[in-house]
């Protein structure tokens, strides 16, 4: 079965050249003074308009120029997200060259390869941190000449290195170049949409990180498809937290950004995410299936904490919000559903927003990974209606979206204008759009793999395609598994169930080739810790916490829970619980919070084997 959605495209781009920096010399032109970019520093927001943000890219371009970028050249990011990412990002792409972003969480040997495998010339390097992995390798990286640092704190000494400069300083010495501007104008003008924008490095789960060539046409379908049937404007606005070179934030922040003119916030991220969140209050909320998760769990905590009146208006409110949401995903919404909803806002759902961070949404969205429809549910019963999304880097983010008036929570929805899908014999999903990159850097064999000679994308997913086009995935390919007994069973279906608890955090079920399912499980350091000090039950450290034996009793109940809801051969017979918290520094998460299945079962091999035995 074939699917393709072709709804109208949105207006041609402006000037000769179809690229996310004409859109940003555009907006400087017609929009001066409004705000592009907010960021916070030192506690304070300060902006940045549309004007001052063309005239940054176009310094931050000159700079780059100065120091031999030419056309096509690789320029590399290793940067939190931060004004300078985007503005730096803008520029390489402007001169025609390659923005290849870097994960600050990647250590030195994966640097190594990434600017080695990439043939970058020049890395800009947040911090101190970073600048220490990139003077560790940079004499074994072949062809890096410049070593750019943000932020100068600490790194002093450094500086006298003839290879290393302050982010300041290449800014101001492309300032310093007559017509910087105008140069950059033309610049962008002469840029050819089918050449290479940026390459996005996948997360390796599987083996060294490939890399995804995506050109600037690419990245303008997928903000034609996504600003259409999100009805996005300048009126929206982001927080920008998720890592900027993984394509689903590089699609809000900068792509989407561009495309219609909406403002994006620059928080101070890491443990202050969360009154970042509440700050901004943003109209558009990209989530990973971890953050929606992380927040439901926080307020399981809150109410718990509550008085008994308290939890019973809680719980009340939430089951008449449940109804007032199912009715209208289904379009069989009552005339009282309004008054009922208006009363439950003045009861819970108005502070309860509030606190998330959520009192302004009008687009909240989950993708990268799957996440349980009972997560999905509690946002829609207080009134922030999380729909669901799918694409991935190989297709710039461009296949599926959740239209609002036809939610059906399971599906991550059908396909973008546009985009054509189809489930192959093997029932993995085939797409082909306007998005499909160019292929993977120095890799001919890998792209041949994954797009045929017609154009389809083998996504390496497996799913159903029903009548109207809804599109439900099973599962990664490579992840299903296959019992002693022959039976294929989806693990990731098992471990939604498992995280719907809010005792657990990670879940991993085993079982290819084995006569049962079992489960590694890690659990939720603040609930599971709630928890503990009402039983009073002392403990230290997340590892201390998950040994003791009330934890483990406390997990049974869940999995024996999930249990009632599986047939027989899909129950899990034994689980272990992680005695760390898994970590991305480790390679045992991706950049998005997505479980390294292999890592894991080589990390734990004993583990698993003992439940075996």
């Amino acid at each position: 079965m074939t699917m393709v959605d072709e709804q109208p495209a949105p207006a041609a781009a402006p000037g000769p050249s179809r690229t996310l920096p004409s859109y940003l010399l555009q907006h400087a032109s017609e929009r001066a003074s409004a705000t592009a970019l907010r960021e916070k520093t030192l506690g304070r927001w300060v902006e940045t308009s549309w004007s001052a943000y063309a005239e940054r890219v176009a310094h931050v371009a000159a700079g780059l120029r100065r120091l031999g970028v030419q056309p096509g050249d690789k320029v590399a990011i290793q940067a939190e997200n931060r004004v300078e990412w985007v503005v730096a990002d803008l520029a390489i792409q402007g001169i025609g060259a390659v923005s290849v972003g870097v994960y600050p969480t990647s250590p030195a040997a994966e640097l190594e390869y990434l600017l080695g495998h990439s043939e970058a010339v020049v890395l800009l390097s947040e911090d101190e941190e970073q600048l220490d992995k990139a003077l560790e390798v940079r004499g074994r990286v072949e062809g890096l000449r410049t070593v750019v640092v943000m932020d100068t704190r600490g790194v002093s000494s450094a500086l006298e290195d003839p290879g290393v400069m302050t982010f300041a300083e290449l800014e101001a010495g492309g300032a310093a170049e007559p017509g910087a501007l105008d140069q950059y104008r033309r610049s962008v003008d002469s840029i050819d949409p089918e050449d290479v924008a940026i390459i996005v490095y996948t997360s390796g789960t599987t083996g060294p990180p490939k890399g995804a060539l995506l050109s600037h046409r690419n990245l303008l379908a997928v903000a034609e498809a996504a600003g259409g049937v999100y009805e996005a404007s300048s009126s929206d606005e982001v927080l920008s937290y998720l890592p900027l070179c993984h394509i689903a934030e590089r699609l809000f922040s900068v792509i989407n950004a561009l495309y219609v003119a909406y403002v994006v916030n620059f928080g101070e991220g890491g443990e202050s995410f969360a009154n970042d969140l509440r700050e901004v209050q943003p109209t558009f909320f990209l989530g990973v299936p971890r953050v929606w998760e992380k927040m439901l769990a926080g307020i399981q905590i809150r109410s718990g904490d509550a008085s008994r009146l308290k939890r019973a208006v809680h719980r009340f409110w939430v089951d008449q919000g449940r109804g007032i949401a199912q009715r209208k995903m289904k379009g069989e919404a009552r005339p009282t559903d309004r008054l009922l909803y208006a009363l439950g806002w003045l009861m819970l759902y108005r502070s309860l927003r509030q606190k998330l961070g959520m009192s302004r949404i009008r687009v909240p969205l989950s993708g990268a990974a799957p996440i349980a429809p009972q997560v999905l549910e509690f946002f829609w019963s207080i009134g922030v209606p999380v729909r669901e999304g799918y694409g991935q880097t190989e297709n710039t983010a461009l296949c599926t979206y959740t239209p609002d008036d036809d939610v059906r929570i399971g599906t991550v929805g059908k396909a973008l204008p546009g985009v054509e899908l189809r489930i192959a014999p093997d029932g993995e999903i085939l797409t082909r759009s306007a998005g499909v990159f160019t292929g993977y850097f120095k890799n001919p064999e890998a792209t041949a793999e994954t797009v045929d000679a017609d154009g389809w994308l083998h996504t390496g997913d497996v799913g159903v395609l029903d009548d109207d086009g809804y599109l439900t995935i099973t599962d990664r390919k490579k992840d299903i598994i296959i019992t002693a007994g022959g039976k294929n069973i989806s693990p990731s279906e098992i471990e939604n169930l498992l995280k719907v608890s809010p005792y657990v955090r990670e879940a991993v079920v085993i079982g290819d080739r084995r006569k049962y399912l079992t489960a590694l499980i890690g659990i939720e350091h603040d609930t599971v810790g709630d928890w503990a000090t009402r039983q009073h039950i002392a403990y230290t450290t997340y590892g201390d916490l998950a040994s003791k034996p009330e934890v483990e009793r406390l997990i049974q109940e869940v999995v024996d829970e999930v249990n009632t809801h599986l047939a027989q051969v899909e129950t899990i017979k034994r689980f272990t619980l992680f005695r760390k918290e898994l970590d991305e520094e480790d390679g045992e998460l991706t950049a998005t919070q997505k479980v390294k299945r292999a890592a894991i079962e080589r990390e734990f091999a004993d583990a698993i084997e003992a439940m075996y035995r």
